[in-house]
């Protein structure tokens, strides 16, 4: 199963690049319009079955041994799939690069399966949790300076997930305004004095 969606994946992706479209041409075609419905247990049973299915899978190709998968709700509404085990460092990689394309295919087969998108957050022994704590605690560092010194204080670029932490970690914050400024890999949040 897993190896079929990962073909046709490829082959989106392969079609996207060779047409010059955006990623969002995948998730945006027909068959994953986004609906505005209420999830049932039973269907959020299945999400989670589906994603839990496809980690499964491809960690047979990583070799890592005996895992356990905690599935639990996120504060904002989303599954985290959080994978624990014994050296599980390969999953994760040069600062979470392998653990970031691992959620990117869960999610696409996730989505290829179920037919809609739901959030879904993959986790590795609670890597994103410590990460997200340290993207608040600079957030937070960020919005203190900005508010003294009465100045923008631009952050180091971070991917969309990261840069969302900031944002949400800073949105109820009334002494600092926060935008996203720069293009594809430099793009970066600057935290602005109210």
């Amino acid at each position: 199963m897993v190896d079929e969606i990962l073909d046709d994946i490829t082959e989106d992706i392969e079609s996207v690049e060779e047409n010059g479209a955006t990623e969002s041409t995948l998730v945006s075609s027909d068959s994953y319009i986004e609906e505005e419905q209420e999830i049932t247990d039973e269907m959020l049973d299945n999400i989670a079955d589906t994603a839990i299915e496809a980690i499964q899978d491809i960690l047979k190709y990583f070799k890592v041994g005996e895992v356990t998968i905690d599935e639990y709700e996120g504060d904002e509404g989303e599954l985290i799939l959080d994978i624990t085990g014994k050296d599980l460092a390969v999953l994760i990689g040069r600062h979470g690069k392998t653990l970031e394309a691992l959620q990117s295919i869960i999610s696409s087969i996730t989505v290829r399966n179920i037919g809609f998108r739901y959030p879904i957050v993959v986790d590795v022994e609670g890597y994103k949790s410590r990460q997200r704590q340290k993207l608040e605690a600079i957030a937070r560092s960020a919005a203190n300076r900005a508010s003294a010194q009465k100045r923008s204080v631009k952050l180091r670029p971070m991917t969309p997930y990261e840069r969302r932490i900031v944002h949400m970690a800073l949105k109820d914050d009334s002494r600092v305004q926060t935008a996203s400024e720069g293009e594809g890999s430099a793009r970066h949040v600057v935290v602005l004095p109210m």
